[in-house]
């Protein structure tokens, strides 16, 4: 591996150059007409310009990717996160321009990213699986299946995540409607209508285990994460490890997550996500066969370079023999060009000035900068803040402190927002569930915003 294309943008990006230029391995990137000039493209040794500006015309466009790829004479090509990191196509139209692709085989990221599929995958394995039912779209027998799951129940789409296609459905008179909108939405995010019922689990927890595959049967897991803190199903704030997780469910969780891993002849970074009852008890949630965002807290308390084990495994690496031991606790916090005052609308625009936090413990995954235009056509996630500390009060403190020296002046950020949770008693006693945003902040105002708002009328 002599130079690698990177398939993506902004901070994931900046974050595999970094590892691979440490490695001695040239990097190429591409960039799309909104991101010319990029900090992405600036910083790898090659890059090349995309035609288009949405995703499906530049980042999303499978034969202009592997194109670019091969006029920056790249021999292997890293997917990050997003975009085309989970298509199995992708993967098959990598390997067939004769480079290397930086994750599993095509045939377990299609599994995987399959739920149905999944979850046949992980009953055979012996992992507790959330009860579901097929839909059928016969209103009547549809209607029939979810009373015998017992409302509420969730619709489901079978091709996706991140909260797209999924529908909760509290009592019967609301299914149809759930059904149809559910399944146009998954239609739209994944070209792929099929839905499912799930029964949906009152305050739960999300727990995933950070697994690794040779490719040839062989897996270890990290450890696992706390995902718990989420607004509308997106994480935003998570944890390593998770508090609320001994060494009994620990070594249960690792064990189902590797299992899995083996079952498919995983190759690569990968993440299994489980849900864990408030009443206890784990159930299988689906597979994500990728790096994941909120990778920087395993790597800080594991003290591993997840990206470098990525490029080895390609490299045919074999896995160490024992996973790294843990040490510390760290907490990570996704930074969005958001008003989450306004319904979390996104607030694209320019950002004058921005001052990266600096601070023992602290890392920042950036790819910001002074009068940066922050694009409409993307994710809005900005940077992401993580803290390591000592233990789990040391490292909520130090995030605490970074957020609040992490200045950004242009455009409407969920700082504040962030701060509001982590100096709340329900995240200080680890008390969160997936629900309590949704629930318990819908009236969220920046109470500081206001007071200069009372101050300026006065």
């Amino acid at each position: 591996m002599k130079r690698l294309f990177i398939a993506n943008r902004s901070e994931i990006a900046c974050r595999i150059i970094q590892t691979a230029s440490e490695m001695g391995i040239e990097t190429a990137t591409a960039y799309s007409q909104p991101d010319r000039g990029a900090e992405h493209a600036l910083r790898a040794d090659f890059s090349v310009a995309l035609d288009g500006s949405a995703p499906s015309e530049s980042y999303l466009d499978i034969a202009k990717v592997v194109e670019a790829a091969r006029r920056c004479g790249a021999d292997a090509v890293h997917p990050g996160y997003g975009f085309l990191a989970e298509n199995a196509d992708f993967a098959r139209a990598v390997a067939a321009a004769g480079m290397t692709f930086v994750g599993p085989s095509p045939q377990a990221i299609e599994t995987m990213g399959d739920k149905l599929a999944a979850r046949r995958e992980a009953e055979k394995c012996g992992v507790p699986l959330i009860p579901s039912a097929p839909l059928s779209g016969e209103a009547h027998t549809d209607l029939e299946a979810a009373e015998a799951l017992g409302f509420p129940v969730l619709v489901k789409a079978a091709a996706g995540g991140g909260g797209r296609g999924m529908r909760r459905v509290d009592e019967a008179g609301e299914l149809s409607g759930a059904v149809q909108a559910a399944r146009r939405e998954a239609t739209s995010a994944f070209g792929d209508g099929r839905v499912y019922l799930e029964k949906y689990l009152i305050g739960p927890r999300h727990i995933e285990v950070q697994v690794f595959g040779d490719g040839r049967g062989g897996a270890i897991h990290l450890g696992e994460r706390e995902c718990s803190v989420q607004r509308r199903h997106q994480k935003i704030i998570e944890e390593c490890p998770s508090p609320v997780v001994d060494e009994t469910l620990r070594e249960n969780l690792g064990r189902a997550a590797t299992e899995l891993a083996r079952s498919i002849d995983y190759a690569g970074a990968g993440t299994v996500e489980f849900v864990l009852a408030a009443e206890g008890g784990f159930y299988f949630l689906e597979m994500n066969t990728r790096l994941q965002v909120e990778h920087a807290v395993t790597e800080a308390v594991s003290s591993t370079d997840l990206v470098r084990w990525q490029l080895e495994i390609a490299r045919g690496a074999s896995l160490p023999s024992q996973a790294p031991e843990f040490r510390g606790h760290a907490i990570e916090c996704r930074v969005y060009a958001e008003d989450p005052a306004n319904d979390f609308l996104p607030t694209a625009g320019r950002i004058h000035r921005v001052d990266h936090p600096l601070a023992v413990g602290v890392r920042v995954d950036s790819a910001l900068r002074d009068d940066y235009e922050v694009p409409i056509e993307y994710d809005p996630m900005l940077a992401k803040l993580t803290a390591w500390g000592s233990d789990r009060e040391q490292a909520r403190r130090r995030i605490m402190a970074a957020l609040e020296s992490f200045a950004i002046a242009g455009i409407k950020t969920n700082i504040a927002f962030l701060l509001d949770i982590l100096g709340s008693d329900t995240f200080r006693n680890a008390a969160f569930a997936t629900d309590t945003i949704d629930r318990d902040y819908r009236e969220w105002t920046d109470s500081e915003a206001c007071g200069l708002a009372e101050a300026a009328a006065t």
